[in-house]
């Protein structure tokens, strides 16, 4: 029986997804953290669900029940390998391990976690990593992180992509302008995705807007505060464009497709990032992108996008100009996208993370 320990996180219901479309050696068994994940998981003979009688939403419980009521479970159900999907595994396990690594920012931004996180991830992810059997890394970037951070061997450590989902794609116009006045969005728009926070670069996004002079497409800075983003505020108001910059906080999951397709580009500036999961959704529904050139990011957009050095603002501000001002571009910008889309798809990373299974079995 092979487990996949599963919290309510993008990757692992995509995996589980994933997993009834292809060929499987064993039965799966989900450890869940509440009922509600039940309805995402899909209908297959060797698939089974534990869901834990108390809730695991606060991180004390959480830890608790994996470093010691999880660890008994994994006795008694008897199971083959253990798939910890995020960084983490119980101390101690009855059976191989599988880790998937989604990336390392605590390690490289410890200012903006809080000390008793830092200490329990910076402990227990080492100590994951150097007792598993694989790793999985969600880029490239991360794969060469782990080695370097964790100090484990390069051929312990396996690059699986994540996927899109399908509902990323171009739209109906009709749709599209609909849900513009609905939400009273302007005709044309910058577009970003993400948390406030430090390592999203955002004040030198909006040093760079500043620069191309035209407050007549809007800068929405879509996603919720984080931390540390008291600066990216003070920017706005320092360079005068509060109600150019827009703030319409969380973006529901449902509407982002939405929020995409009405965008002129997306623009991600992340200095920092596992994967980047914004750049692939907007590909997807043909829209133009300008991202940073570093950490994982030029994996995710290839050449189907704009991309630029995060720290530089005047590049950035002339790729926002190019971006604006030429139809050529982005309509190759658009073309691009889709193709480089069409590359990442959870299908794949359900039949690789399958592969990996049977080579560790």
């Amino acid at each position: 029986m092979l487990p996949i320990l599963l919290f309510a996180f993008l990757m692992q219901r995509h995996l589980v997804r994933g997993l009834a479309g292809v060929s499987f050696p064993g039965e799966v068994l989900v450890y869940l953290p509440s009922k509600e994940p039940l309805a995402d998981l899909p209908a297959v003979s060797y698939l089974r669900a534990r869901v834990s009688p108390i809730s695991l939403q606060r991180p004390s419980r959480r830890i608790l029940w994996q470093h010691s009521i999880f660890p008994l479970l994994l006795l008694k159900d008897r199971l083959g390998l253990l798939h910890a999907t995020m960084n983490v595994a119980p101390w101690w396990s009855p059976c191989p391990v599988v880790v998937t690594v989604t990336d390392l920012a605590f390690r490289r931004y410890p200012q903006v976690h809080p000390l008793g996180r830092r200490l329990y991830l910076g402990l227990f992810t080492r100590w994951t990593a150097r007792r598993a059997r694989a790793i999985v890394a969600i880029s490239e970037y991360t794969r060469q992180e782990v080695v370097r951070l964790l100090g484990v061997p390069a051929e312990r450590v396996r690059v699986i992509y994540l996927g899109v989902d399908s509902d990323f794609r171009p739209l109906p116009r009709d749709h599209v302008e609909a849900f513009r006045r609905q939400r009273g969005l302007p005709e044309r728009y910058l577009f970003y995705l993400g948390n406030l926070e430090p390592r999203k670069n955002l004040p030198r996004l909006v040093q760079a807007y500043a620069r191309i002079g035209d407050g007549s497409v809007p800068l929405v800075l879509g996603g919720p505060r984080g931390w540390g983003y008291a600066e990216l505020f003070q920017t706005v108001e320092k360079l005068g464009l509060v109600g150019q910059i827009l703030f319409p906080g969380f973006v529901p999951r449902e509407e982002l497709p939405l929020w995409y397709n009405a965008a002129e580009a997306l623009v991600y500036p992340s200095i920092y990032e596992g994967f980047g999961l914004p750049p692939l959704e907007a590909m997807a529904c043909g829209t133009p992108v300008v991202a940073s050139a570093a950490s994982s990011l030029p994996e995710v957009v290839g050449e189907a996008g704009l991309l630029v050095d995060p720290q530089d603002v005047e590049a950035l501000a002339d790729a926002l100009r190019r971006v604006l001002t030429d139809q050529d571009l982005r309509a190759e910008l658009r073309q691009r996208g889709l193709g480089q889309a069409r590359r990442f798809t959870w299908e794949k990373m359900a039949c690789e993370t399958v592969e990996l299974y049977r080579s560790v079995l």
